[in-house]
C-alpha cells in the first residue's frame, strides 16, 4: 500500500511526488477560473489559463519599391500569440492542502472571486478551500456537472469512448466520434447507481437508479474480507474464482438447462454455495463473487433501461469504474450477455474528469466555451494508463499521484466535411497501430530515429537565439518520453496512428517554442519554384490534349516527391538542392502504377466539366507551385471552380494558408488565367482548420464546410502521403474523388505491395453517382 508522508507543517511537496509542482500546475500565473470536484478519495481540479507561445507569421513585402532579384518573396516574423488552454489535474485527497498552498502562492492576479465546486467532498473541504485560496466556494449540482462534462469530452476528443475487450490484442477499442452525440444513456456508478438519459446539451433526466452500487461492493466487501480499501478489494477480486462461492446452473440441474436456453456456466445464484457448504471461503473468491453479483445487477438494469428508452449508446462512469479492468470487464460481459450484443458498454478515457469539467463549464458560461472547438494537447496530458490491477498501485500511475489532461482552444469551429458518405463510420486513419504490432514497432522506431534530425532543424530555424539549443534538448526528452510511453501503452491517447505520432511531435515542438522549424526552407523553396512556373505552364500548353493531361498528372506526382518529411527525399535535397523537377519525374514509377485509375480519370475528363473541385494541398515549393497550380489551372480553363484547402497552422513543410495567399498573388501577377480566376472568385483559398500533416475530414473548419456546400463541390482531390495514404485512403466520399501520392517510405511501399517512389493514383466514383455520366 502507499504510505503518504504528508508533512502538514512544511510547504514542500511530498517526497513521493516525482513531478515538480510547476510541471503539474502549469501556467498557473495566468489562471482565470477554477473548478474543483472533490470525491471520496480523489480531487479533480480544473482551471482556465492563457498560454503565450510563438507563432511564425508570413507577410508580403511592400512591393511599391523597385524589386531586386535577390529579395525573398515574403518575410517571416515570429510573434507572440496568446491562446486559451484548459488544465485538469487529478490527485489524491491526501495532497489537497499541499496543492492548495502551491496554488495560493502562485496565483498572482486572478480576478476570480469564486471557485465552482462539485462532488461529495465539496462540503467536507469547503472551509479549507475558502480559507486557503480566499475564494468563495460555490456548489454546483453534481449530476448537471457530470452531464456537461460528458457532452464536452464526447464532442471535443475524437477517441474519448472505448469498448473494453479483455482478451483482445488491444484491450481498448476506441470508438469513432459520432457527429451527433445525442441521445445516450449515462450510468454513473458511485456509491449508488444513477441512470440518466441525455437528449441534448441541456436536456437530461434521471430515469432510474439503484442503491446497489460501488458503495455496496465496498461495504459488503469490507464485511466479508475485512479489507477496508477499495483498490485492495478489486485486487482480491481479480485473483478470485467465483465458482467456488456461486451456485451455477449446472450445480442445480446437473448440466445446461436447454429448454430455458441456459448454459451450465451461468450463475444461477450468487453466493448460493455458501449456505450449504461448510468450508471457509477465500477472501479472493468472495470478492470476485461480489463483484460479479453487483456488475450483473447493474448490467441488467442498464439493458432494461436502454431497451425501454430505445437507446444503443450506453456510457458507464463513476468511482466504481475508474478505468479498472476488472470492473470494465464484468460490466461489459453482463451487457453483452443481457442484450445478446445489441448494446455496447462504452467507457470514457477521461471519465474521472467529467464532474470537474462540468463544474468548470458552469462557471465559464459567459465565455461560451461551447462555441469553440477544443483539442487535447498531447504534450501536456498523461494519457490513459493500463490500470492493470496486478501491478501494485504505485507503479500503475506515472507517479501514483498525479494525472493530467490539457485542452487547447482552437480559433475555429470544426465540423464534418459535408461530402463524407457516412460520417458515423468514417475513420481517418488507414492503419491502427494500437492493433497492428508490427506496424507499431516500425513507426515508433522511425520517429525515434528521426528525432535527432528534428532537433537539428529546430535549432537551425532559430540560429539567432542562444537558448534554442536548451529548448530543443527539452523537446527531445519530452518527445522521446512520449514515444517510450506509447511503446508500453499504445492506447494512452486513443488509437495510436502515424497521425497521432506526428501530431504529438508538433504539440511538443510548440510546447518549447518551435512554431515552424521549416519556415525558412519553405521560403527558399517557394522562391526557387516560382522562377520555373511560367516555363512549366508554357511547355504544357504546347502539348496535345491527351499528352497535356498526363503531363499535368505526372507534374502533380513529381511535385509530391519533394517532401522534407520523408527521409529518402530529405537526404537527396540536402546533398543536391538543384535536384530538379524533371529529375523528379524520372524518379516516378512507370505505368502501370501501384494503384492506377488514370484511364478512368481521362475518360471522365472527356465528359462535362466538374462544377467545383476541392483540393487538399500538401507541401510548399515545387509541389504546390509546379505540381498543383498547373493542374488546377487546367481545371479552371475547363470551367471548373477550384477551392484550395491548406493548413491553418504549420506542420512539417506543408504550405499554410497565409503562405498560399502570397504565392497565389505572385502567380496571378504572372499568369492571366489565375489572375482572372481569382478576380471572378472562381478560385478560392480556404484554410482547413488543421495544423497536422495528416487530414481528419471530421474536424474541418466550419467556413470550409460552408464553401463546399455553397459551391456544389463535386470533386475532391486529396494529395500527399500524409493526407491520402496514412489517412483517408479508405475514406468514402459522396462525390468523385482523386487520391494521389508518391510513396516515399520503402517499408510502407512494401506493405502496399510496391517499392519506394511507387505511385498511388486512386480515382473513385461513388456507386450512386455512377449512372449520371
Amino acid at each position: 500500500t502507499l504510505e503518504w508522508a504528508a508533512d502538514r507543517g512544511s510547504h514542500s511537496m511530498d517526497k513521493s511526488i516525482t513531478l515538480p509542482p510547476d510541471e503539474i500546475f502549469r501556467n498557473l500565473e495566468n489562471a482565470k477560473r477554477f473548478a474543483i470536484d472533490i470525491g471520496g478519495s480523489l480531487t479533480k481540479l480544473a482551471y482556465y489559463s492563457t498560454v503565450q507561445h510563438k507563432v511564425a507569421k508570413v507577410r508580403s513585402f511592400d512591393h511599391s519599391a523597385k524589386e531586386t532579384d535577390g529579395d525573398p518573396l515574403y518575410e517571416i516574423s515570429v510573434q507572440e500569440e496568446i491562446t486559451a488552454r484548459l488544465h485538469f489535474i487529478k490527485f489524491e485527497n491526501a495532497y489537497i492542502e499541499t496543492c492548495l498552498d502551491f496554488i495560493k502562492d502562485h496565483l498572482v492576479n486572478t480576478e476570480t472571486k469564486v471557485i465552482k465546486a462539485t462532488g461529495g467532498g465539496a462540503y467536507k473541504f469547503k472551509d479549507l478551500v475558502e480559507k486557503k485560496l480566499k475564494l468563495k466556494v460555490d456548489k454546483e449540482d453534481e449530476m448537471t456537472c457530470l452531464i456537461k462534462g460528458c457532452n464536452f469530452v464526447l464532442k471535443n476528443i475524437p477517441h474519448e469512448a472505448f469498448v473494453y475487450a479483455k482478451h483482445a490484442d488491444s484491450e481498448f477499442r476506441f470508438q469513432n466520434t459520432h457527429p451527433d452525440i445525442f441521445p445516450y444513456l449515462l450510468i454513473n456508478i458511485g456509491s449508488g447507481v444513477s441512470i440518466v438519459k441525455v437528449e441534448a446539451e441541456d436536456k437530461f433526466e434521471r430515469i432510474g437508479g439503484s442503491s446497489i452500487g460501488g458503495g455496496t461492493f465496498w461495504g459488503l466487501g469490507a464485511l466479508l474480507t475485512k479489507t477496508k480499501r477499495f483498490d485492495e478489494l478489486l485486487q482480491l477480486a481479480s485473483k478470485g474464482q467465483h465458482t467456488n462461492v456461486d451456485m451455477l446452473v449446472k450445480d442445480i440441474y446437473g448440466g445446461a438447462y436447454g429448454s430455458l436456453g441456459l448454459t451450465g456456466d451461468l450463475i444461477a445464484s450468487s453466493f448460493g454455495k455458501s449456505a450449504t457448504t461448510d468450508k471457509e471461503f477465500s477472501k479472493e473468491d468472495m470478492a470476485k463473487s461480489l463483484l460479479h453479483m453487483i456488475s450483473n445487477d447493474i448490467g441488467q438494469l442498464a439493458c432494461l433501461y436502454a431497451k425501454l428508452h430505445n437507446l444503443t449508446r450506453v456510457y458507464f462512469g463513476g468511482f466504481f469504474i475508474r478505468g479498472h479492468p476488472v470492473t470494465m470487464h464484468t460490466i461489459t460481459y453482463s451487457i453483452n450477455f443481457f442484450t445478446k450484443g445489441e448494446v455496447q458498454a462504452l467507457f470514457l478515457r477521461h471519465e474521472g474528469y467529467l464532474g470537474a469539467i462540468g463544474a468548470f463549464l458552469k462557471g465559464a458560461e459567459e465565455d461560451n466555451p461551447n462555441q469553440y472547438s477544443w483539442e487535447e494537447n498531447y504534450a501536456g496530458s498523461s494519457g490513459l494508463m493500463s490500470a492493470s490491477p496486478e501491478l501494485n498501485p504505485v507503479q500503475r500511475a506515472r507517479s501514483g499521484t498525479f494525472d493530467m489532461l490539457e485542452m487547447d482552444r482552437l480559433d475555429r469551429q470544426l465540423v464534418n466535411l459535408p461530402l463524407l458518405q457516412d460520417p458515423t463510420s468514417y475513420i481517418p486513419d488507414t492503419v491502427d497501430l494500437t492493433e497492428d504490432a508490427l506496424a507499431r514497432e516500425y513507426w515508433l522506431y522511425c520517429f525515434e530515429e528521426a528525432l535527432d534530425g528534428v532537433v537539428k532543424r529546430a535549432i537551425a530555424s532559430q540560429k539567432d537565439q542562444p537558448e534554442a539549443v536548451e529548448r530543443a534538448e527539452k523537446f527531445r526528452q519530452k518527445y522521446r518520453h512520449k514515444v517510450q510511453t506509447l511503446r508500453h501503452q499504445p492506447f494512452a491517447y486513443g488509437s495510436l496512428t502515424v497521425r497521432s505520432l506526428l501530431d504529438t511531435r508538433e504539440h511538443c515542438l510548440n510546447e518549447f517554442n518551435f512554431p515552424d522549424p521549416y519556415s525558412k526552407i519553405k521560403q527558399k523553396e517557394n522562391d526557387m519554384a516560382l522562377k520555373y512556373y511560367l516555363k512549366v505552364v508554357t511547355s504544357v500548353e504546347e502539348l496535345s490534349w491527351e499528352q497535356r493531361q498526363f503531363t499535368l498528372v505526372k507534374g502533380l506526382l513529381a511535385g509530391n516527391v519533394f517532401d522534407w518529411g520523408a527521409k529518402a527525399v530529405s537526404d537527396v535535397l540536402e546533398s543536391d538542392p538543384e535536384f530538379g523537377f524533371e529529375q523528379a519525374k524520372q524518379q516516378l514509377q512507370e505505368r502501370p502504377w501501384l494503384v492506377d485509375a488514370y484511364n478512368q480519370w481521362i475518360e471522365r475528363l472527356k465528359g462535362p466539366p466538374h462544377k467545383c473541385a476541392l483540393f487538399f494541398v500538401d507541401n510548399s515549393g515545387i509541389d504546390i507551385i509546379l505540381g498543383v497550380f498547373p493542374f488546377i489551372r487546367e481545371l479552371l480553363v475547363r470551367g471548373t471552380e477550384v477551392v484550395l484547402a491548406s493548413n491553418s497552422g504549420p506542420a512539417l513543410n506543408d504550405v499554410t494558408n497565409s503562405e498560399l495567399q502570397i504565392l497565389t498573388e505572385k502567380i496571378a501577377a504572372m499568369d492571366p488565367v489565375i489572375h482572372a480566376a481569382l478576380k471572378e472568385d472562381r478560385l478560392a483559398l480556404v484554410q482547413n482548420g488543421s495544423s497536422s500533416p495528416c487530414l481528419d475530414l471530421s474536424r474541418l473548419d466550419k467556413v470550409l464546410a460552408t464553401v463546399v456546400r455553397e459551391r456544389g463541390t463535386d470533386l475532391v482531390i486529396i494529395e500527399g502521403m500524409g493526407r491520402a495514404i496514412h489517412t483517408n485512403y479508405y475514406a468514402m466520399l459522396s462525390c468523385e474523388s482523386l487520391k494521389l501520392a508518391v510513396i516515399k517510405n520503402s517499408w510502407l511501399a512494401e506493405r502496399l505491395g510496391g517499392k519506394i517512389f511507387s505511385v498511388v493514383f486512386k480515382y473513385e466514383v461513388p456507386s450512386k453517382a455512377q449512372g449520371q455520366h
